[in-house]
């Protein structure tokens, strides 16, 4: 593919009312892939005959997971469909949005998305504590046992199933690998309306309201920030939230007041594993934008210094810093201390920085930073480190134990309130958000590491805090530790289940994907591809869904369910909804979307 100097100055193609036409995949490939892949014998790139031998599905993976993911961001998913189509010769069956059936066949507006049964963000509440009291869920603790599926949605692309659901009026929201949104009924899963993004929609889709219109906020791996009207997917801005080539939306944007509050991370600690690449230079951000416009009320960068040049690697290539401190998560309101709360990752390239694997707090109204808590300090890391001679690498590469998790703001049963978080490094944290992070208690969850430790996300009820372990790479992955909220002290430990997918890659028992409680019930998902739900009581499971199968959609996608290793399920009138399938990190890919709920 194209270098990325190119892929500053390439497309970026947002196909809506009154566009332009899309470029063809020839002519894509021509301007970003073709000076690679040309077929020269000094060229480590595929050559186009070699692509061709290739089938269409195996260069979008490509492009969605593999190799060629930082280029691929940079597309919108009909743009990799036509790439993949062209380089291979080969037409690909399904449709690229996966509306032609299914589409609903009566108009009904949507409910009301504030008072309504609704899961709207990254968690039901702005304080993230990823708990959906009882009378939003619609599901009680008896009914657990009892659930069945309602319907499946297939995406479709092999990978597609990228994104938590959120749900409002009525309506599931969800983006997808591929960058199409789309607006179901909660119901049935019919198909309300669908838009495409300009790259990738890992995020949540928030739902707000601006006057009174009810608004869906997202954002996509070329870093923009859109606003449809969340009844008919029109679009009403879009806004291009960094200008660093490699940076990207993966956490939630934060919908809350008249603001949206848009995380910031990039791709490039992977770029820093070509020994040509000058590493580093992004900087992690959290941005105010305006709810109803997209204008930018204020931006404050993790790292507080610009990157400047440090000297040239052995290969003579420029590199940088200090970069690095990415927010992968959502941002966490506090309305009674007017505090923004973000988590961060390390750090790509020195000096070490104190905003790196720290909680940072943020005024509101200005995003002035009032503190930083750091947990892991000196963690300069890049991928790549661990085989061959990359000049890019430092002095010594770090434990990659960042925080990739939404901090939580809870409160215990004595009126205190706590941060509470879990690490990569295995450790589940509360910090003392009224003296400026102080550690409050720690508990060791997991072994930790790269890929391991506490990931996508932990919960906290009235009483407890929930972990869930990844250590995907350690040869006992998974489990869930409740402690509680008052000591960290454990309640229970419930141990790692079989797996349920045979054996081979992306098949054991970690437990990456974000935890989602209702009263009594803990659900939680896993690498084997199953949906566990654990008695809050003392960690035994009452349900369990293997996924591992083909499913017949409502959209006649053909969709088959994989490994649970990122967001969470999110549950409100009466439905679970969850995906199935994130092939990346160690995952299986899959493409659909699932709804359950009791008879």
């Amino acid at each position: 593919m194209k270098t990325i100097a190119l892929l500053v100055a390439g497309l970026v193609l947002v196909p809506v009312a009154g566009a332009a036409q899309a470029p063809s995949g020839e002519q894509i490939f021509s301007a970003r892939c073709a000076s690679c892949h040309n077929g020269q014998p000094d060229s480590r790139a595929p050559s186009p005959d070699a692509l061709k031998s290739r089938t269409p599905q195996a260069i979008i993976e490509a492009l969605v997971n593999g190799g060629m993911r930082v280029q691929g961001s940079q597309l919108s998913g009909p743009d990799r469909r036509s790439v993949a189509e062209y380089v291979t010769a080969k037409a690909i069956d399904d449709d690229v949005i996966g509306a032609a059936t299914g589409r609903c066949a009566a108009t009904t507006k949507l409910g009301d998305v504030a008072r309504g049964p609704r899961w709207a963000g990254w968690s039901a509440a702005p304080t993230n504590a990823r708990f959906q009291p009882a009378d939003q869920a619609g599901l009680a603790a008896a009914d657990v046992p009892r659930l069945t599926l309602k319907w499946a949605f297939g995406f479709p692309d092999a990978a597609s199933a990228w994104a938590q659901p959120t749900v409002a009026g009525g309506r599931v929201f969800v983006g997808s690998q591929n960058g199409t949104v789309y607006s179901l009924d909660a119901a049935t899963g019919c198909i309300r309306w669908t838009f495409t993004a300009g790259g990738g929609v890992r995020t949540a889709i928030a739902i707000g309201r601006v006057g009174s219109r009810a608004v869906a906020f997202f954002g996509d791996t070329a870093a923009n920030a859109y606003a449809l009207d969340a009844d008919n997917g029109a679009i009403l801005w879009k806004r291009k939230v960094d200008d660093h080539p490699l940076a990207r939306i993966t956490g939630s944007p934060t919908a809350f007041g008249d603001r949206l509050f848009v995380p910031m991370s990039s791709y490039e600690e992977s770029q820093g594993a070509d020994p040509q690449y000058g590493c580093c230079t992004f900087r992690g951000s959290v941005t105010a934008l305006d709810a109803r416009n997209g204008a930018v009320i204020w931006k404050t960068y993790t790292v507080a210094d610009t990157p400047a040049p440090r000297g040239k690697s052995s290969s003579g290539v420029q590199l940088w810093g200090p970069s690095g401190s990415s927010i992968w998560s959502a941002p966490t309101i506090d309305a009674k201390r007017g505090l923004l709360y973000v988590a961060t990752g390390n750090t790509y390239s020195g000096p070490p920085q104190p905003s790196s694997d720290a909680i940072i707090a943020l005024e509101l109204k200005t995003g002035a930073i009032r503190w930083m808590k750091q947990a892991t300090p000196s963690d300069i890391y890049i991928t790549g480190c661990g085989r061959g001679t990359n000049p890019n690498c430092p002095d010594t590469n770090g434990p990659d134990v960042d925080f990739g998790s939404a901090p939580i703001l809870a409160t215990r049963a004595d009126g205190r309130d706590l941060i509470v978080i879990g690490q990569k490094s295995g450790v589940g944290w509360a910090f003392d958000p009224d003296r400026n992070g102080e550690v409050v208690w720690q508990y060791r969850a997991g072994d930790g590491g790269a890929l391991g430790g506490i990931e996508w996300g932990s919960a906290v009820d009235g009483a407890h805090a929930y972990f869930a372990v990844s250590d995907i790479t350690r040869p006992k992955p998974g489990g869930l530790h409740a402690v509680m909220l008052t000591t960290g002290e454990r309640v229970w430990m419930a141990a790692p289940a079989p797996a349920k997918c045979g054996s081979g890659r992306g098949c054991n028992a970690a437990q990456s994907a974000a935890l989602t409680v209702i009263p009594g019930v803990i659900f939680s998902g896993s690498n084997d591809g199953t949906l566990l739900a654990y008695s809050a009581k003392d960690g035994s499971v009452v349900w369990e869904f293997d996924s591992n199968r083909d499913f017949v959609t409502v959209n006649g996608i053909r969709a088959h369910g994989a490994s649970m290793i990122g967001p969470g399920p999110a549950i409100a009138g009466g439905i679970l909804f969850v995906n199935s399938g994130y092939g990346a990190f160690g995952g299986r890919a899959g493409n659909v979307l699932l709804a359950f709920g009791v008879n």
